[in-house]
């Protein structure tokens, strides 16, 4: 269920909380449909994780992770994340899963979640946040350059997405 696109979502209407088991599904839903959409749905990408399908378990049983969701009238429109992921040095965390329903998006709302997750990530002391993109989300890169992620030549880490062909990192 998608919020009207005749009644224009407002970012101070909508509330970001952390995700908990009942969000799966929906999130799950949101993040398939806009790799869909963007022609990014690809083997090697989250789009085929069987972890997609159980964000809240992920991040409930990993120390230094969260995973926020916007919620507006009981629609989950998208979410974002902070996560040590495997392979990262312990001061490197990934921004992990954003993701928005079209009708979320141009609202400022992903703005919103990268901060909540680089806030996130500062408290927990990580000096640096890796993330792993594809050429597909032209307009999500451009949000990334704005908040001063720059480009890597290659992946670090292993987080077991051959499919992302772009790797960005910041320093807090």
């Amino acid at each position: 269920m998608e919020t009207s696109l005749e009644t224009p979502i407002r970012l101070e209407e909508i509330i970001i909380r952390k995700i908990e088991e009942k969000d799966n599904t929906a999130m799950a839903s949101v993040i398939r449909n806009t790799l869909k959409e963007f022609g990014a749905n690809k083997q090697g990408t989250v789009f085929f994780d069987r972890g997609t399908d159980y964000i809240f378990q992920t991040f409930r049983q990993t120390r230094g992770s969260v995973y926020y969701v916007a919620e507006h009238l009981g629609v989950i429109l998208g979410g974002g994340g902070i996560f040590p992921s495997q392979g990262l040095s312990s001061d490197t965390c990934e921004l992990v899963k954003m993701y928005l329903l079209p009708s979320a998006r141009g609202i400022g709302l992903g703005t919103t979640l990268i901060e909540k997750c680089l806030e996130f990530a500062k408290s927990e002391n990580y000096r640096n946040v890796y993330l792993e993109t594809m050429p597909e989300l032209k307009l999500a890169l451009k949000v990334y350059e704005r908040f001063g992620f720059s480009y890597l030549e290659h992946q670090i880490g292993n987080t077991g997405h051959y499919g992302c062909e772009l790797w960005m990192m910041k320093k807090l």
